[in-house]
């Protein structure tokens, strides 16, 4: 039987590919309903929706399985776009990830993890581009993070960011590029 991740990914590998998909496990079902394809959760309706004549997903920030759906976007390169709509649901679309780094959707307190890991680089000289975050539609590195008064705040090159520590962020980690697995894109 496939965990919940299991079936998110196929549920998103399949509508990326712009197949029609049908799985289920005792939580989660998804299925192809004209021309889309649906995940739902059998305890709360639909919580994922893949056009499938478009290259982007509309997800339910309500759902329980709100984290484990950002996680099998960002594996697959869609990034949250936007705010929410007026079935209240947030849409991610396809973004290229640069070569050699990892894509993350998650709590801003994660990130916040990542960094102590990688802070030690950021005394030598030069930009550390070991971890990047996503503002103003580009890849900025990250130049500092502090945590006061409950909220995290990023240092890029040019801006200052503010975050709850259950904000969601996109951020990307470099990686050994002889472990990148290969995913497949959004083109046909």
């Amino acid at each position: 039987m496939l965990s919940n991740l299991d079936l998110i990914r196929e549920f998103v590998q399949n509508s990326i590919q712009k197949k029609d998909v049908l799985l289920s496990n005792p939580a989660l079902t998804a299925q192809t309903v004209y021309k889309t394809n649906q995940l739902t959760a059998k305890s709360e309706g639909v919580i994922a929706i893949a056009q499938l004549t478009l290259s982007e997903f509309s997800i339910s920030p309500k759902s329980t399985q709100w984290e484990l759906i950002n996680q099998a976007l960002a594996e697959y390169g869609f990034l949250l776009k936007g705010e929410v709509d007026s079935r209240g649901f947030y849409q991610y679309q396809y973004c290229e990830v640069p070569k050699g780094y990892q894509m993350h959707c998650t709590k801003s307190v994660l990130l916040w993890r990542a960094w102590w890991k990688y802070r030690k680089y950021t005394s030598r000289l030069g930009i550390p581009l070991d971890l990047l975050i996503r503002t103003r539609d580009s890849w900025y590195p990250i130049r500092d993070l502090i945590i006061s008064d409950g909220l995290l705040y990023i240092k890029t090159l040019g801006s200052e960011i503010a975050l709850d520590s259950e904000d969601l962020v996109t951020w990307l980690s470099k990686v050994d590029v002889t472990k990148i697995k290969e995913i497949p894109t959004t083109e046909s």
